[in-house]
């Protein structure tokens, strides 16, 4: 395994799309001060996910992205492609080529391809942690840095050492473990707590839920109670009414016999007159 190119767009001082080849071997970037040869390397640790600022040089990881000079106008990005040759199968993955990308935007957003395909930061260190490199193995030593170990205290140096005996990748998933087993503690603390309250409300509930019961047997006893009432004041009525039309009809013909008798004598009176003037002197 090793690193086959680089290729920056936008990143510090590489304004356009600039692709450093690499081979088998030692390569050396030389250059006059100021040419750019640390942003190579700053460039490097940020596509492995480097993500203090102060670690490349800068006050705030936007400060990566071009500034523009006099006669260019600032960029909006920043971009750096980093291939590592796989042939040996040195990186957990089944490609002989690996390309690793990472993009910085100006408004904050940034995003990481695995050849390219979008991923996440997470999967980038996983990545390269178990074949021994990554932004915090000791695989980049910047400047300042040989003196740092040097002067280490003895904890220091035991980091130091766990680091590059590819110790930290174990660390980081220990410490992630522990997190979560904190996140679990806190969530099991929090759900005996809502047992606990929902215990205690238990019996008033409990008692509540008869005197909803009993209630609607009430009310279906007092519904089907108004329902018999209604049906028996509906036969009551019922039979009145039979009755009054009963009674109505005995009238009404007991009236027409009336009318006819009374017509009757009517014309019983009319002939009695008749005979009365016919016999008259």
């Amino acid at each position: 395994m090793y690193l086959k190119s680089l290729t920056l767009r936008g990143f510090k001082s590489f304004a356009s799309a600039t692709t450093l080849h690499f081979e088998p071997g030692i390569t050396c970037v030389v250059g006059p001060n100021g040419s750019g040869k640390s942003n190579v390397v700053d460039a490097i640790a940020w596509v492995m996910g480097e993500q203090g600022a102060k670690s490349l040089r800068g006050g705030k990881m936007e400060d990566v992205i071009f500034a523009g000079t006099s006669g260019r106008a600032p960029l909006g990005r920043a971009e750096v492609a980093l291939t590592i040759d796989n042939s040996d199968g040195a990186l957990p993955i089944d490609y002989t080529e690996v390309t690793i990308t990472r993009t910085m935007f100006r408004n904050g957003g940034s995003e990481y391809a695995i050849n390219g395909d979008t991923c996440r930061l997470l999967d980038v260190q996983e990545l390269l942690s178990d074949s021994g490199i990554g932004r915090e193995m000791h695989v980049i030593v910047g400047q300042g840095q040989l003196d740092t170990i040097l002067r280490a205290t003895p904890e220091e140096r035991r980091g130091f050492v766990e680091e590059a005996a590819g110790v930290l990748k174990h660390r980081k998933r220990k410490e992630k473990a522990l997190r979560k087993l904190d996140a679990m503690s806190a969530n099991l603390v929090r759900l005996t707590d809502l047992t606990s309250e929902l215990r205690r409300q238990l019996k008033p509930l409990g008692r509540q839920a008869e005197l909803a019961r009993r209630a609607q047997v009430i009310q279906a006893d007092l519904r089907d109670s108004r329902l018999r009432l209604l049906a028996d004041d509906v036969v009551t009525l019922s039979t009145s009414l039979a009755k009054e039309e009963a009674d109505e009809a005995a009238l009404l013909a007991k009236r027409d016999e009336v009318h006819r008798a009374l017509e009757a004598a009517r014309v019983r009176e009319a002939e009695v007159e008749e005979a009365l003037a016919f016999d008259a002197p």
